[in-house]
């Protein structure tokens, strides 16, 4: 845990750093920006869904951009504007009177989250080998996770006092900390001049002589694969909850499993991803994920036909099988976008692997609601769906592993 929060390398360091700011951000945006755009700014619910959808739109767009751009400007800049941009974006939340305002800003938003997100990726891609590139982006997300949850407390607070001057002082706060994310990232090439010179050698030699990930039939159906198991995120934060509310279980249970999700994910995130950097032990564990994922849907299914108690365990076990698959399939599914990867054109191939997790986002809240509407057969479809994905990663691993010429 200490190498996961102060880290000794200046890279991990600032990228750390800056990674508390973005997910405090995230963490206070989260909790209050459903409520400041429908109760202060008087948007309606359809509205402010619509505006969301199509920045989510542009969000898939931007992500293979962002890595495009990363190859020929230098990630490290890349994330920096984008971060800053970003923060910028949701100050501009707080003067917002119409819906049309609302959908730009929110495409602005999205699309440089989306922009940041793919140039971080790339940025450990070109900075880290082997298996510390996975480790590193393992122990990213244990301070994600940790510090979106403190965000969110630290919202409750506007919650609390529930009045439309205490909702903009939030939503101001979560663009003040996004732009305090760039601090650490603004003159990290000039601390370490070992970053700069390969972003610059990078930029001047090959990005216009790399290789184009879309024409990488091996990486697409990676990606692909991998976009499926994505889609589980929804589950928890959409799927879930609502179930819930259709069993006998308290609906108060919904945020024990999700203290229990996060508690799991920084314990265990970092171990689950050692060894991932190999090709065919990522899509193995690609696999196994979403083998998990599919128990995770049976339990839930289960879940529906049981009484207080039972529903509540079983809801327990949902949860823990459905955090070790998210675990195992984002370490699998890291290892794979990277191992996979042309260096040459890592930006690029980052960026398309960020794509699939946008389309992920994108779809995640319909198959969810699509399993809890149709109930125990949604929830088996769902799981065969998961299987299948992850049986293809694994495969798709298999076959390339095969391809890469022994030493």
């Amino acid at each position: 845990m200490i190498q996961t929060f102060f880290p000794q390398d200046r890279v991990a360091r600032s990228l750390t750093v800056s990674t508390m700011a973005f997910a405090l951000s995230s963490g206070v945006f989260y909790t209050v920006s459903t409520l400041y755009f429908t109760l202060v700014i008087g948007l309606s619910a359809t509205t402010v869904g619509l505006g969301l959808g199509i920045a989510g739109g542009t969000g898939v767009l931007a992500s293979y951009a962002g890595g495009w751009l990363a190859d020929r400007v230098g990630a490290h800049h890349i994330q920096t504007v984008a971060t800053g941009l970003n923060g910028i974006a949701l100050l501009a939340y707080t003067f917002v009177s119409d819906a049309v305002v609302f959908t730009l800003i929110a495409c602005l938003a999205v699309i440089m989250r989306s922009v940041g997100s793919s140039s971080k990726q790339a940025m450990l891609a070109r900075w880290y080998t082997g298996p510390e590139r996975v480790e590193v982006r393992a122990r990213m997300r244990v301070v994600t996770n940790v510090f979106i949850g403190l965000g969110t407390v630290a919202a409750a607070a506007a919650l609390l006092i529930g009045t439309a001057s205490a909702y903009r002082v939030a939503m101001v706060v979560a663009g003040v900390l996004l732009l305090a994310a760039t601090v650490p990232l603004a003159g990290l090439g000039r601390q370490v001049p070992e970053l700069a010179a390969r972003m610059t050698a990078v930029r001047e030699r090959t990005a216009s002589t790399g290789p184009s990930p879309l024409r990488d039939r091996t990486y697409i159906a990676s990606v692909a694969c991998n976009t499926v198991v994505a889609t589980q995120f929804g589950l928890l934060t959409v799927g879930m909850p609502l179930w819930v509310a259709t069993t006998d279980a308290p609906t108060a249970i919904v945020s024990v499993l999700l203290v229990l999700n996060t508690v799991v994910v920084a314990a265990l995130q970092v171990r689950a991803s050692r060894g991932t950097d190999d090709v065919r032990k990522a899509g193995r564990t690609v696999r196994r994920a979403s083998w998990l994922l599919a128990i995770a849907c049976g339990l839930y299914a289960l879940a529906g036909y049981g009484n207080m108690i039972v529903a509540c365990v079983l809801f327990v076990l949902a949860a823990f099988a459905h955090t070790m698959g998210e675990i195992l399939g984002e370490a699998g599914g890291w290892g794979m976008a990277f191992e996979l990867a042309d260096q040459r054109s890592a930006g690029a191939y980052q960026g398309l692997s960020q794509t699939g997790y946008a389309i992920a986002a994108m779809f995640s809240p319909i198959l969810a609601t699509t399993a809890v509407e149709h109930g125990t057969a949604g929830w088996v479809g769902l799981a065969a769906l998961f299987v299948l994905a992850g049986t293809g990663a694994a495969a798709v691993a298999r076959h390339a592993a095969m391809m890469i010429p022994a030493d």
